[in-house]
């Protein structure tokens, strides 16, 4: 069994940040991460991504290296291509490490595990060549990948603009961009601009990266309300349909979507900790207090994790978080971390001010959360809309119960990618708001593990 005063979860910007500032008051760190490499999604392979590809994902990504240089420099110890699937009261932490399961007891953990980009069912969204956005990133970062063919690309918000520069930068070609953005969305929006200000910076680039599609002539079509994915092994047509009723359909062999990223919540429900219902991001986000730390004394979340904010805003959750934990741990005295503590909150408060404002400018149409009955919306045993809003209609009043009879979340992704369809399209059925009906109960283990690796517990004090 190893042992740590803090475990961390998640090597992205806000553990990194976190695990920086605890070893700065002596605590003895421990971080575990699914990956190769520090970095998280927004820092991926950071470390080693070659001088021009760097230049092509800019210089937002490349300010990560910083960060990993000063996690490796500060003498946390760090568990690469570790995943966590159980935390006991203690606290004792299961994870498994190349095959095999470990324990490790902590006196406090801070869940730094990010977001993942919100799930979007539409028919054909199974089909291979239909990826996320994140994804084609995610192979940009990591292998210098981008398609051969030109392609189109789905969604709204910061990530795709981002995404369509960096692609043009690195000698993609676009066919077309479905800007699913509703009408009249910046109207909502304008409200909250004065206080978005605060975050010009920001604001700049997105205008940036626009302007840049437009001088390219990138083919930007606006006001998506739906779209489909046609192919039989693989896509090979799409079709969508403008709020105006004008409907194409062109062939491709790519399609990227995406429509906003949620909060990674699933250990924080597994762990019974509260959460509670977000309209503005249209998901759930963890209860916490103004240090970061959950209903369950002792453990905290941080970054993207604790509502969607970016980077910046991870960073200063991860180093506000390890700093309570070494006031309550005893390394360190509140008094003596308090002007570190009122400026990173400052500097929070200017992160956070953008949210509202691309929060209601980018909220997802509602064809996302009330897809069509043939479409599958649970991909790992293949369940459709039809079937969840069939078992509704005859008792199935929640989520749990739609899991029990149609065994949607059931699959290796444990609901991650059905439990908001799951939830939204009980909520139009028994019209009620999403609050009201709420999420899978999660349950261990959070992440599938094997028989073999439950084996290698043959430690007395490891044994479940």
């Amino acid at each position: 069994m190893t042992s740590a005063d803090l475990l961390i979860v998640g090597a992205g910007p806000a553990g990194m940040t976190a695990a920086i500032t605890a070893r700065r008051h002596g605590l003895d760190v421990l971080v575990v991460d699914d990956q190769v490499s520090p970095g998280g999604q927004i820092w991926r392979a950071v470390e080693t991504v070659p001088a021009p590809r760097g230049d092509i994902l800019g210089r937002t990504y490349l300010s990560g290296r910083a960060t990993t240089d000063a996690f490796r420099a500060s003498g946390a110890r760090y568990m690469p291509r570790t995943q966590l699937w159980q935390i006991e009261s203690g606290f004792r932490a299961f994870v498994t490490h190349d095959g095999k399961a470990e324990t490790i007891k902590a006196r406090a953990i801070i869940l730094a595990t990010g977001a993942q980009e919100r799930p979007v069912p539409f028919p054909g969204w199974t089909l291979p060549g239909v990826l996320t956005v994140g994804a084609a990133q995610v192979l940009l970062k990591t292998a210098g990948q981008i398609p051969s063919k030109p392609i189109w690309v789905a969604g709204c918000g910061p990530l795709p603009l981002l995404y369509l520069v960096q692609l043009l930068n690195a000698g993609g070609q676009i066919a077309g961009y479905l800007d699913t953005t509703p009408a009249g969305r910046h109207w909502a929006a304008l409200r909250h601009l004065p206080n978005a200000l605060r975050a010009t910076g920001a604001l700049l680039q997105g205008v940036a990266w626009t302007s840049m599609l437009r001088r390219r002539r990138v083919p930007i079509i606006k006001h998506i309300v739906a779209l489909e994915a046609h192919g039989s092994d693989r896509i090979a047509s799409l079709s969508y349909r403008t709020a105006d009723g004008r409907e194409t359909t062109v062939s491709t062999d790519n399609l990227l979507v995406h429509e906003g990223v949620v909060p990674s919540v699933h250990t924080a429900l597994g762990l019974g900790c509260a959460v509670e219902w977000r309209d503005g991001q249209d998901c759930y986000v963890p209860v916490l207090d103004p240090w970061g730390e959950t209903s369950r004394a002792g453990i905290f979340i941080a970054g993207d994790g604790a509502g969607i904010a970016g980077a910046k805003a991870a960073q200063l959750r991860g180093a506000l978080a390890a700093q309570r934990v070494a006031v309550e741990l005893g390394f360190a005295n509140e008094q003596d971390v308090m002007r570190d503590v009122v400026r990173s909150r400052k500097m929070l408060a200017r992160e956070l001010a953008l949210r509202p404002f691309l929060d209601a400018l980018f909220r997802p149409r509602e064809t996302v959360f009330n897809p069509s009955d043939e479409t599958v919306i649970c991909r790992c045993e293949e369940v459709t809309a039809r079937e969840v809003r069939a078992m509704a209609q005859i008792g199935g009043a929640g989520p749990n119960q739609i899991k029990a009879f149609t065994r949607a979340g059931m699959g290796p992704c444990q609901g991650r990618q059905c439990g908001y369809t799951v939830t939204r399209l009980l909520a139009d059925i028994h019209k009620c708001p999403a609050s009201e009906i709420g999420f899978y109960r999660v349950r261990p283990p959070f992440k599938p593990v094997t028989l073999g690796e439950l084996a290698t517990l043959d430690d007395k004090e490891d044994a479940l």
